[in-house]
């Protein structure tokens, strides 16, 4: 990594893309990310106004994000003239009634690339740049999870079913070189330094079936939790959006109980566990595996959480995984309505250096509860809020 030259990069790279390119037209997708930026202010460099930019609107990004990310891109120094192609309908309606992260991951790339190619011939062009990194086509091979933007790695030949020609100028490099080179091009820090964020977007974030309510939630969520978190530098913090739905008590539950009840010295009868009806993905020996998703509540005898450690809460996570495989998340609650309402909240922040392990982040209480407050205000349909403290493995870092 720190022989990486971003200069020479760009240097060598703005003549791969032409010689690439030639004269044709070439189409851009950009979602605010650091890489999709960057290839596109890259590519921009190298073939001027041949290159086409669009922002799909596909009803899974933050809040007012579209039209933040083409007004960074319309300014100096970059001058990309974007267009926001508004398919909120068409995604939400073909990830209707899709509960597995797998098959929601499928459904987004196949409209994705429906909605790519048929937005290539309007604009007749027919090359598709996309800012693929080193990380997403290893994922995929590899069997880890599907990237939206993989395609002829897994024998899809773009060509002959989209129309269009791939050119993908950052495959070969890293996270970290991305963000060099986006530093080098000049993008500034809340594209350069922006947080990983997943291909389809807040769909993923969404466990369980994606609901307009649902989602409305999650987004006003994102907005707060990104907001109070950033200040503490987590590598990754989002929140996440689950059906408030339990399975029946099970006996290996009231274990967890006992087991909680034990490690933070506070009565059982003060402890509360849950299984959710929605599994999430975990990490088990490299693989991908559903688990359990538990949430704990231990309340104080004012009826407030029980404020322990988050070290704490990680050796008590630590347990109850290693004595119960299945469980692939645990869950604390940080704030409770006490009411039922449809959904929970769950934050997830880490620590990580290269994606592939991760720890859990220890952030303040203080700074918990203040985001805990604010979600229950603003989203009227969640019920409890969650800090999730589970590193990786067992559990993968995103939430789905």
């Amino acid at each position: 990594m720190e022989s990486f030259n971003p200069k020479k990069f760009v240097e060598t790279q703005i003549g791969e893309i032409r010689k690439a390119i030639g004269n044709e037209k070439a189409l851009v997708a950009v979602s605010g990310g650091v890489d999709s930026t960057t290839c596109a202010v890259l590519t921009r460099k190298a073939i001027g106004e041949n290159l086409i930019c669009i922002i799909l609107d596909d009803a899974f990004m933050r809040e007012g994000e579209p039209e933040k990310v083409a007004e960074i891109l319309s300014k100096e120094p970059f001058n990309v003239s974007v267009k926001i192609v508004d398919v909120r309908e068409r995604f939400l309606n073909a990830m209707k009634g899709l509960r597995d992260a797998e098959e929601k991951r499928k459904r987004f790339r196949e409209t994705f690339y429906n909605v790519l190619s048929e937005t290539a011939k309007k604009e007749n062009c027919r090359v598709l740049v996309q800012g693929t990194i080193r990380a997403d086509v290893v994922e995929t091979v590899g069997g880890v999870k599907t990237q939206h933007n993989v395609l002829e790695q897994i024998g899809i030949n773009p060509m002959e079913k989209f129309g269009f020609k791939v050119v993908e100028p950052l495959l070969t490099l890293y996270k970290e070189q991305v963000r060099m080179v986006a530093r080098h091009l000049g993008l500034p820090p809340e594209v350069s330094e922006r947080q990983p964020f997943p291909g389809p977007g807040l769909s993923v974030r969404v466990v369980g079936e994606i609901r307009l309510d649902k989602l409305d939630a999650l987004k006003k969520a994102t907005t707060i939790v990104e907001n109070a978190l950033v200040e503490h530098k987590p590598n990754q913090y989002f929140a996440a959006i689950i059906d408030n739905e339990e399975l029946p008590a099970e006996p290996s539950m009231s274990h967890v109980q006992e087991t909680a009840a034990r490690l933070l010295n506070v009565p059982s009868r003060n402890v509360y566990v849950k299984v959710f009806r929605d599994k999430a993905t975990g990490v088990k020996g490299g693989e991908r595996r559903y688990g359990k998703i538990i949430g704990i509540k231990v309340e104080t005898v004012n009826g407030k959480a029980y404020q322990a450690s988050i070290q704490k809460l990680v050796s008590l996570q630590a347990k109850i995984t290693t004595e119960s495989p299945s469980i692939s998340r645990i869950l604390y609650a940080v704030q409770d309505t006490f009411e039922k309402k449809p959904y929970v909240v769950s934050i997830r922040a880490v620590q990580t250096k290269d994606f592939l392990t991760a720890q859990v982040s220890e952030i303040p209480w203080k700074t918990l509860e203040k985001a805990a407050s604010e979600i229950l205000e603003k989203c009227k349909n969640v019920s409890t809020v969650y800090y999730d403290v589970t590193p990786k493995p067992p559990a993968t870092i995103e939430m789905e």
